[in-house]
């Protein structure tokens, strides 16, 4: 399931995406609020294929409504009418609220963090990616719950909107939720003969409950914002991973036989897996889990949740450790090699595994001094901490032949006058080439290749060059501007080379591996992306380098 995130403003509307699947929020950009904001962000929703949007629902203090929230309810009646009458990708876009509270503030902290040069766009994308991290969490907190049900906890799943008071849009109607009257504050009516002196004492006593309200709110603010976990998901997400490996590394964690709350809390402080000892005990004993907290060796993440922390040492460990592993389609062996370093695998141990040759079925077709890029598939995948390099590799191998066995590929593949090495090869270059988008112009651009390979044309993909040159120069210290590039001396350069490179330059995602298995039918040799996002595809050069003009100003210039 797809989703995309919205912090709507008067002036901007910060967009962010995610996968129900990897669960987590990636900051996409922001949008103008100029009069086509709305025919803009159904298009986007429409090339993403989302299936649910989230809009941040903003309140008060006191948890109420504010003026913004009515301006906020109406833009999404628009925009829910807009997506019911044009009904992007033929699918149903059910919008959902998620409650926010200062989520600017939290955005403007966290890039002021990253780069202190930080634009308005980039605010109002950073908190929608926070709206929609907030709603993955507590979607699945909810699901577990309705898995796993306590004693205490709801037998049925409330809609999946992420906080009690959202609205669902689905079908056009806006829930008449009326916010519950806050209690009148006491009203001070000094008798009539009160002297001097008494007014006095009251100011004091006035002062006083101010400070101490404004005291109060400082304490929350500090306790909510200890209670995040010391690195952030969108610090460990895919795009940053490598720069945070380090930060972003489980630890393996040891609590002794007989640990207090206290002991537990300063075990975890002295690892970094949480900012305070004192915010972690009073949180536990909110929930009732400070005596539920259990002994043993765990595997726990910097970025992991506070409330998944809980359950983690409340359901305890056993003597083989689970651990997750995801590799997002798309990667390279390089990039799978770092996410194994960031987990304490040694750089020997995975060129070994990376290196052996694996008696597999789906590797039939590969040719034997071909590496096992393109072959491990990705995927999010749980493992011992005692497994190996090698068996997380065949773990992969195994995915990748499931989906070739379960959507006849090798058939397909060979219907098209290509084994299925070859098949892959053309689905890794399809990813790269369009990975974000459907499934449709994912078929569009195999037929594209295709029609280039049948006529005798070079495929002329710049992604193959990048991935050339990534091999030998991955600083970019030889190949400096793009004219260098395109002249590298090698067989992944299909710009100067006629037919498919000499292997596959990523992972291809399931999406990828059937839609170049099932190209459409259209007579085009040439496409590109344009700078607005969309597709546009010719039969002739002179054709193509038109779109370039019209289309494609900044993307066709990108340093490869």
């Amino acid at each position: 399931m797809r989703l995309i995130g919205l912090d709507v403003g008067e002036k901007r509307i910060g967009v962010a995406k995610a996968d129900s699947s990897v669960r987590i929020a990636v900051p996409v950009g922001a949008v103008m609020v100029d009069g086509k904001e709305i025919d803009t962000l159904v298009r986007y929703i429409g090339i993403n294929n989302a299936d649910v949007v989230i809009v941040g629902m903003p309140r008060n203090l006191k948890g109420e409504k504010t003026k913004q929230s009515e301006y906020i309810k109406n833009f999404v009646k628009i925009l829910n009418k807009t997506l019911v009458a044009k009904k992007p990708n033929n699918k149903t876009v059910k919008i959902f609220f998620q409650d926010e509270s200062l989520t600017s503030v939290e955005a403007k902290n966290r890039l002021k963090a990253k780069n202190p040069d930080k634009k308005s766009g980039t605010i109002d994308s950073e908190a929608a990616a926070i709206i929609l991290q907030d709603f993955l969490e507590n979607l699945t907190a909810r699901l577990q719950n309705r898995q796993n049900p306590s004693k205490n906890a709801p037998q049925s799943l409330p809609e999946a909107s992420g906080a009690p008071n959202s609205e669902n849009l689905a079908n056009g109607q806006v829930s008449s939720e009326t916010p519950s009257k806050s209690p009148k504050r006491p009203q001070f009516e000094p008798h009539q003969k009160s002297s001097q002196k008494k007014w006095a004492v009251l100011r004091v006593l006035i002062i006083i409950a101010f400070l101490g309200s404004i005291l109060a709110f400082s304490g929350f603010s500090w306790y909510k914002n200890s209670l995040k976990s010391p690195v952030s998901q969108e610090e460990c997400s895919s795009a940053v991973a490598e720069e945070n490996a380090e930060a972003c590394a489980s630890k393996q964690i040891e609590i002794p036989e007989g640990s207090t709350l206290s002991s537990i809390a300063d075990i975890l402080k002295e690892n970094n897996i949480i900012k305070s000892s004192l915010s972690f005990k009073l949180y536990a004993k909110s929930k009732n889990k400070d005596s539920a907290l259990k002994a043993g060796i765990y595997q726990i993440s910097p970025s992991i949740s506070i409330d998944k922390l809980l359950e983690t040492l409340e359901n305890g460990s056993n003597n083989k450790i689970v651990f997750r592993f995801t590799a997002l389609p798309g990667e390279t062996l390089n990039d799978i090699k770092k996410r194994l370093i960031s987990i304490s695998y040694k750089p020997e141990e995975i060129d070994a595994a990376f290196a052996k040759n694996y008696n597999h079925p789906v590797l039939a077709d590969k040719p034997e001094d071909a590496s096992l890029e393109g072959y491990l598939f990705g995927e999010t995948y749980e493992f011992y901490l005692t497994d190996s390099v090698e068996t997380i590799v065949i773990r992969m191998l195994d995915e990748l032949y499931s989906v070739v066995q379960q959507n006849n590929l090798k058939q397909k593949f060979n219907n098209l006058g290509l084994t299925l090495h070859e098949g892959i090869i053309l689905a890794s270059i399809v990813q790269k080439e369009a990975g974000t988008l459907s499934k449709e112009e994912m078929s569009n651009v195999s037929r594209v290749f295709i029609n280039r390979l049948n006529s005798g044309m070079s495929l002329g993909s710049d992604v193959t060059v990048k991935y050339a040159v990534d091999q030998v120069d991955p600083d970019r210290k030889i190949y400096t501007d793009n004219a260098s590039a395109l002249e590298i001396d090698s067989c992944y350069n299909t710009r100067k080379n006629a037919g498919l490179p000499c292997g596959p330059i990523s992972n291809p995602s399931a999406l990828a591996l059937i839609s170049t298995a099932n190209p459409s039918d259209n007579p085009y040799l040439y496409f590109l992306t344009g700078d607005d996002g969309l597709m546009y595809y010719s039969s002739t050069e002179s054709e193509h380098n038109q779109n370039i003009v019209s289309h494609c100003q900044k993307l066709c210039n990108v340093s490869l």
